[in-house]
């Protein structure tokens, strides 16, 4: 493996973690500007009112997308591994 492949695989990995973990980041950030908005129309500061929306939101998403972020690591791994075998 030259250092090209492996900066290539770096690439795909970083690619991938970005793309796997994107559902849930997602989430996380629509609900805590639509709390962030509620909160700043009613004037209500209580710290604890955006946990549990996030946290089930970003339950939500990633049962939602678990397929999708599945197949993107099991393409990394496939593209390891066969990177690791021709390597050799």
């Amino acid at each position: 493996m030259t250092e090209t492949d492996a900066l290539d695989l770096l690439r795909y990995a970083v690619w991938t973690v970005l793309v796997a973990s994107s559902p849930g980041v997602v989430a996380a950030m629509v609900i805590g500007l639509i709390i962030a908005v509620f909160q700043a129309l009613t004037q209500i500061q209580e710290v604890t009112l955006t946990f549990v929306p996030k946290i089930v939101g970003v339950f939500a998403a990633v049962m939602f997308a678990a397929y999708f972020m599945g197949a993107s690591i099991a393409s990394l791994s496939e593209l390891t591994f066969s990177r690791i075998e021709t390597g050799f």
